[in-house]
């Protein structure tokens, strides 16, 4: 079972599901979703939210082995692990979902309205009877009882009157019910903070200051002004904005909270930057520090401040807001750089609140049975970071502690995996495959294509005239159907997608809408869903291609997006159903790389009954932990370390390769060939890279020259030792991170450096210890070592990152207090550099070349999406895990092992997968077998073979082949042909394109 319906219980059920265990998705609320579902775009990539959610939720509601139950609470949890019954209330809705058709002809004719919004906070109203937002799934009305005059007074009843299908009953009661399940994943997340607490900032008070989370549906084009920001007093765009970090958190004022929250600082700048492209506008953003810790954050804020104009006030924390009453303008109080008391006028103030534990996080931590930590949340421990003090229950997401999506995503999977271990050999609910209708047959059809053009949103309807490009479809050759929809993924589209081709008797289906890439495969299972063969269906990306890029031409992208779609329907025209074929599996995993990453992988694989292959290329396993030499939750890093490398030692399943590194590994998913450089060769299903990083080797500060100067693992090795006696340290962060060159932050130097200054101060309270930083960046929990090393008299100096760095002259550091505004020179005998970490690019790079997956731009492994695939690539049947992925802490680490493991538990686990259907094929009466094919590919898909007469001919691998169409364009004879793709379907296109101009 899993409990909350977020983007964590999502991706936790789909991946249980996936390896055929059946799942209980319980969702307190009428709607999954959670709070992603109310985002507009997301970090840092600036992906629509709910373009990438809304696949994940069709997905869901959809795969036969998940059985979604919202509207419904855990009541109480009985047994023990592996045999737990569970007892769920399902709460009255008065609406039956499988009756309703989601139409809403009965919120219309409803006569009780002005009831806030909970979805919107309150920002509009609704009826008693209603459907909670645009992108619902399920998309089911639902009538709120305390407001509905039938159920109060018996007085109406319209609403069942409207509903020709009889779904409304208002006699419905609650009722309890039952369930047996093996374990529990809980995925409850989290709530926000009550802003009304912070007198100071005037919310509640003055209506020109908003939450962060109001001003999300403020921006979207599905909220309440259709994506058009304004200012509340006036319904005019605001040129003035100011964000005010922190609210709510990193503070021991009364009711607020002591961690870092450690998703504000992004969302602000994220939403400052969506915001410029809504209009002109002034943004100040003010920050204590500037947190940006994640992969690809730091480029995120620098292109936030360079690109987009956005002031980034550093050090800096609001003493509070006041309104002008004539003009309701917000004056902001505050200090500068140079520590200048200032008061500026905004039309908008936005609150960054914290986060908070979920409401009732007590209350139902005891049905459950599992204790809370200090701040409320589940309590974990660092070395166990998924799991609850409950055997059998774990956890995920913000509910153990405030984290953003990518990181609850890759918990999710890893919760998945923990409690599927417990699923093994039992038989709770039979898992059933799908079944679709049978598929149509076209042969001799005229085409009959149905468009849909989608708004997106504002990412597309705010630039592309929708309407009128639908308009434009209604006459192409083929066209029978065409309709414009306000976002095409939303599970009421695909199922109208569905309809539609039963109804209309189509036999094309063209989507005018965003990326293949994350799309294509749910439009595809809709054809499926009507009767119609998947390949069958063609996309028109007129988001990537034309309203992103052209956002300020709209005459323009509109012309543009009427071409894209004429070519796109051209081809349609000419699509053939295809088949993939089936392809056995291997079920077992290769895990390269024997850290605790690597280690915890392979730990979670064998526990599900799979055989692993782990390959570390030192004569020992542990990596760079072996160096670690504090303790976690009282536990030392080597004790836990000692043990997990003798549960892997001693387990059975697991393979354990040491001075051994990888020569190749060819093949593709479900059947790979993992070789070694001793020549030894083994056939596996999956493949996890986990081989880690490095510390950075400082050149700086006489490093290696210097005696006096030391790094963060050495000094921790020399206080472990009792070898440390320095009274004067100081610690000069960022070596190596956050440079010119090296542009991105390493994520543990901040707290590692803390945790050696406590370590210091705790020893002799009279050593003088001094953190000369950018920013402090010790986020969520992790926070407690700032306050504690604050109150042992730790000193911090935080030097400007447009000033020089500090110097070095042998007895002094000098550096540029930016708030005292001066320059300020520290007295040491020891000098200690928080080395960042360094992805080791020539090892990972020549591995990335076998498996063809790609490495960012700062070295480290590339996954194939940011938000929700954080631990797969787009190779299929090849993960990543660790600092490998991307630098983290040991907890951190361990989760995304997890994850890695179930992603690729999801393939070892199945008997055959289906290949592509899209896949080159050769004609043999072209075919001279000359090679070229064979040697242009790059998956060694293809094979040349002797026929009986002595001639030559290429060979296709249906399952290795990965549609790039490289030996279709290499091909001197034009034997080959890519499916899909054909030579006939792109000039297909070519005609459209140029008979259009």
């Amino acid at each position: 079972m899993v409990i909350g319906g977020g983007i964590a219980g999502i991706q936790a059920s789909l991946d249980l599901a996936d390896r055929d265990i059946h799942v209980y998705l319980v969702e307190k609320d009428p709607t999954i979703g959670g709070k992603m579902s109310r985002l507009d775009k997301t970090f840092p990539t600036n992906d629509c939210s709910a373009c990438i959610l809304s696949p994940k939720m069709a997905d869901c509601i959809g795969h036969p082995n998940i059985t979604t139950l919202t509207y419904h609470e855990v009541l109480k949890v009985d047994g023990e692990a592996g045999n737990y019954k569970v007892t769920v209330k399902k709460k009255a809705r008065y609406v039956n979902p499988s009756e309703c058709t989601g139409c809403g002809d009965c919120i219309v004719k409803c006569p009780s309205k002005g009831i806030p919004d909970q979805f919107e906070f309150g920002l509009v109203t609704r009826k008693a009877i209603y459907i909670p937002h645009a992108q619902a799934v399920p998309r089911v009305a639902i009538i709120d009882a305390d407001n509905c005059r039938m159920i109060q007074s018996g007085k109406c009843g319209v609403c069942q009157k409207q509903c020709g299908k009889g779904a409304i009953h208002y006699d419905d009661k609650d009722e309890e019910i039952v369930l047996e399940v093996g374990s529990i994943v809980s995925a409850v997340g989290f709530q926000v903070w009550d802003a009304k607490i912070a007198t100071e900032y005037g919310y509640g008070r003055y209506q020109n200051v908003v939450t962060a989370l109001e001003y999300e549906r403020m921006m979207c084009a599905s909220g309440p002004d259709h994506g058009h920001i304004k200012v509340p007093s006036t319904g005019e765009a605001p040129k003035k904005i100011a964000f005010i970090q922190c609210c709510g958190s990193r503070s021991e004022k009364k009711g607020w909270k002591k961690y870092c929250s450690s998703v504000c600082c992004m969302y602000a700048t994220k939403q400052a930057m969506i915001t410029k492209e809504h209009g002109d506008v002034q943004e100040d953003i003010f920050f204590m520090d500037i947190r940006s810790y994640g992969k690809e954050f730091e480029a995120y804020i620098h292109r936030a401040e360079n690109e987009y104009k956005i002031n980034m006030h550093r050090s800096s924390r609001v003493a509070g807001v006041e309104e002008d009453p004539k003009t309701k303008q917000l004056i902001v109080s505050y200090t500068d750089a140079e520590n200048n008391r200032c008061d500026d006028a905004y039309d908008l103030v936005v609150l960054s609140i914290g986060l908070n534990p979920p409401d009732g996080a007590k209350e139902f931590a005891d049905v459950l049975g599992i204790e809370l930590n200090e701040y409320g949340f589940c309590k974990t421990s660092v070395y166990h970071p998924l799991e609850t003090t409950r055997k059998g229950i774990f956890v995920t997401g913000a509910f153990a502690s405030p984290k953003d999506i990518p990181t609850s995503v890759a918990e999710a999977c890893g919760a998945s995996a923990k409690a599927g271990a417990y699923i093994v050999d039992k038989d709770f609910v039979p898992c059933e495959p799908k079944v679709y209708p049978a598929e149509k047959d076209i042969s001799g059809q005229e085409p009959r294509v149905g468009v849909w053009v989608c708004h997106c949103g504002i990412n597309i309807g705010s630039t592309v005239d929708v309407p009128g490009v639908t308009e434009y479809a209604k006459g192409l050759p083929g066209v029978v159907y065409a309709q414009e929809t306000m976002y095409a993924c939303a599970q009421d589209c695909l199922e109208q997608i569905s309809t539609a081709i039963k109804e209309q008797n189509l036999n094309r289906v063209v989507v005018a809408s965003c990326t293949p890439r994350t799309h294509e495969p749910l439009f595809r299972t809709a054809c499926r869903e009507g009767g119609l063969n998947p390949y069958l269906f063609n996309m028109a990306n007129i988001r990537d291609q034309c309203s992103w890029i052209h956002m300020h031409d709209q005459e323009a992208a509109t012309e543009k997006a009427k071409d894209l779609l004429r070519m796109a329907v051209a081809k349609s025209a000419l699509l053939e159903p295809l088949q993939g074929t089936f392809i056995p599996v291997t079920g077992s995993a290769a895990v390269i790389g024997g850290g605790i990453t690597g280690m915890t992988t392979a730990l979670d694989i064998a526990a599900q009954g799979y055989p692993v292959h782990l390959v570390e290329r030192e004569g020992h396993l542990g990596g760079n932990a072996l160096r670690f030499r504090h303790k976690e939750d009282g536990v030392a890093v080597q004790d836990f370390i000692k043990d997990l490398i003798s549960k892997v030692e001693s387990c059975s399943l697991i393979t354990v390769h040491k001075s051994s590194t990888v020569k190749d590994i060819p093949g593709f998913v479900g059947n790979f060939k993992l070789i070694l450089t001793d020549g030894n060769e083994y056939p596996v299903g999956a493949v996890i890279l986990a081989v880690g990083a490095s510390e950075y080797k400082p050149t700086e500060y006489g490093y290696g020259k210097d005696a006096k100067v030391t790094t963060i693992l050495e000094v921790e090795n020399a206080l472990d030792g009792g070898k440390f006696n320095a009274k004067d340290v100081a610690f000069i962060q960022c070596i190596g991170s956050r440079s010119d060159t090296v542009n991105y932050c390493s994520r543990v130097c901040c707290s590692g450096a803390l945790r050696n200054a406590i370590a210091m101060k705790m020893k002799d309270p009279t050593t003088n210890v001094t953190v000369i930083h950018k920013d402090i960046r010790t986020y969520g929990f992790r926070e407690e070592l700032y306050n504690k090393a604050c109150s042992l008299g730790v000193r911090f100096l935080r030097y400007c990152v447009d000033n020089a760095l500090p110097e070095y002259d042998g007895k002094t550091v000098k550096a540029h207090d930016s708030i005292l505004g001066t320059d300020v020179e520290v007295p040491v005998d020891c000098v200690v550099l928080s080395a960042g970490i360094t992805p080791d690019r020539e090892e990972k790079e020549e591995i990335a070349k076998m498996l063809k997956v790609p490495i960012s731009k700062d070295g480290f492994y590339f996954e194939a999406h940011q938000k929700l695939r954080p631990v797969d690539f787009a190779t299929e049947g090849v993960f990543v895990a660790g600092a490998a992925h991307w630098p983290k802490f040991m907890d951190e680490c361990i989760a995304q092992a997890s994850g890695a493991a179930s992603r690729a538990l999801t393939i070892i686990s199945k008997e055959n997968l289906i290949s592509e259907g899209i896949v080159a094929t050769v004609n043999e009466n072209y075919c001279d077998g000359c090679g070229v094919c064979k040697g242009c590919c790059e998956y060694s898909a293809i094979d040349i073979v002797t026929l009986d007469d002595g001639a030559k001919r290429s060979v296709v691998n249906a399952g290795l082949c990965k549609g790039c169409g490289c030996c279709v364009a290499a091909c001197p004879s034009g034997a080959m042909e890519q499916k899909g793709f054909t030579n006939a379907q792109v000039m297909a296109e070519i005609d459209a394109f140029f008979g259009g101009q």
